[in-house]
C-alpha cells in the first residue's frame, strides 16, 4: 500500500532499504527453511503474554478471538521475512492452507508467475469460497507477503490482516448466509523495487483479471480489504478513494460497536489492493491503519511487539458485523 503522496514516502522507504544494505536481488528459495510440514495453530502456535491491551474475550467481540489472531501473527513472524517467491512465504502458504482446511473451508489456489523489476517471480493467491443461497458475493481480502527488505518480518504490514482473515474464516466457513463470502489472500502486494502501477499489487491484479474473465467479478457486491490492522496505537481513517457507501457502512458499524476512538472520521488516501477491483467496477473499502505515523512502517521495527490483540479483535469484530450488514441488504 502507499499514500497518494507516494513519491516522498516511497523515497523514504527506499532510503531505509539502502541504509539496511538491501541489494535488490530476487528472492529465491535459498533462505533457511522451516520444517516442511507446519502443524495447526491450535496445537503449537502461541503468543507472548499481552499486557494492558490484552484481547477481550471472544463473547465481547462477536466470537472473534483476538488471542488466536495474535497467535497467527506470531506464527507468521516465526517464519522470518516472507517476500514473494521466498521459501519462507512457501512455508506460510502451507500453514494458511492447512489452517483453512482445518476449519472446513473450501480452498482454491492460483499459482502464477509475475514479471517484475527483479525478474520473474512465482506467486500464489489463496481463495476461500463459502457458498450461499443467492449468487452475490461479499469479498474480504488481505495480502500475506512482506516487503523485500533485510530483516523485515511485517508483523503489522501483512501479518496482522492475514491473521484477521484467518480468524474470520474460522468463524464464517461453517455458516451459510444469503450471499456467498469469499476470503482472498493475495500474494505480491508489495513492490519488488519501487511502487508503481506495474510493480505492486501483483496478486490482486491477477485475481481481478481472472474473475473478470470468468464473469464472477460482476457478482461481487462489496469488497472489504484489511491492511496494517494490528498496531497497539492504530487508528483508522476513512480512505477517500474507497466506495462512500461502504466507508459509511464500516465506520457506522464501528461507531455502533463503541470503537469510534479507533475508527476516526478524518480522511486519508491510499493505493492498495482494493484498486485492482475498483478499476473494474467493484465497490470496495480499504480499512488501513495510519501507517505513515505509526513510526515503524516499512522498517525492521515492524515486529511482534507492535501488535495488539485488542486491536486485532476490534477490527475483526467490525468486519464480522459489517458482513452481517451486507448479508441483510
Amino acid at each position: 500500500m502507499i499514500l497518494s503522496t507516494k513519491n516522498l514516502l516511497r523515497t523514504a522507504a527506499v532510503l531505509c532499504v539502502l541504509t539496511l544494505g538491501f541489494a535488490g536481488c530476487k528472492a529465491s528459495g535459498d533462505e533457511s527453511s522451516h520444517a516442511a510440514s507446519q502443524p495447526f495453530m491450535s496445537t503449537v502456535a502461541s503468543a507472548p503474554p499481552q499486557t494492558a491491551d490484552d484481547a477481550p474475550p471472544p463473547e465481547k467481540t462477536g466470537g472473534f478471538d483476538g488471542k488466536r489472531a495474535f497467535a497467527h501473527v506470531a506464527k507468521q513472524v516465526s517464519f522470518g521475512p516472507r517476500p514473494s517467491g521466498s521459501q519462507a512465504l512457501a512455508n506460510l502458504q502451507q500453514y494458511l492452507e492447512s489452517e483453512l482446511k482445518s476449519y472446513g473451508c473450501n480452498v482454491e489456489t492460483d499459482d502464477f508467475g509475475s514479471d517484475t523489476p527483479i525478474g520473474r517471480v512465482r506467486m500464489k493467491n489463496i481463495l476461500v469460497k463459502i457458498p450461499a443461497e443467492k449468487p452475490g458475493i461479499i469479498l474480504l481480502g488481505t495480502h500475506y507477503d512482506t516487503l523485500l527488505m533485510n530483516n523485515f518480518v511485517g508483523a503489522d504490514d501483512g501479518g496482522s490482516s492475514t491473521a484477521v482473515m484467518l480468524e474470520l474464516a474460522r468463524l464464517l466457513c461453517p455458516q451459510r448466509g444469503k450471499y456467498a463470502v469469499w476470503i482472498a489472500f493475495f500474494d505480491g502486494e508489495e513492490a519488488m523495487k519501487s511502487w508503481s502501477a506495474t510493480d505492486s499489487r501483483y496478486g490482486s491484479r491477477q485475481m481481478a483479471a481472472r474473475l473478470s474473465s470468468s464473469g464472477d467479478i460482476k457478482r461481487i457486491r462489496a469488497f472489504l480489504l484489511a491492511d496494517i490492522v494490528g498496531g497497539r496505537t492504530a487508528q483508522f481513517l476513512r480512505e477517500s478513494s474507497s466506495n462512500p457507501a461502504l466507508i459509511d457502512l464500516v465506520w457506522d458499524t464501528a461507531a455502533r460497536l463503541g470503537y469510534s476512538a479507533l475508527f476516526l472520521n478524518d480522511t486519508t488516501a491510499a493505493q492498495d489492493d482494493h484498486d485492482s477491483f475498483m478499476s473494474r467496477g467493484v465497490p470496495a473499502v480499504d480499512v488501513i491503519g495510519d501507517f505513515v505515523h505509526n513510526g515503524y512502517w516499512h522498517t525492521p521495527q515492524d515486529a511482534l511487539d507492535k501488535i495488539s490483540g485488542r486491536t486485532l479483535a476490534t477490527v475483526g469484530h467490525v468486519f464480522l458485523e459489517s458482513v452481517k450488514q451486507l448479508q441483510a441488504k
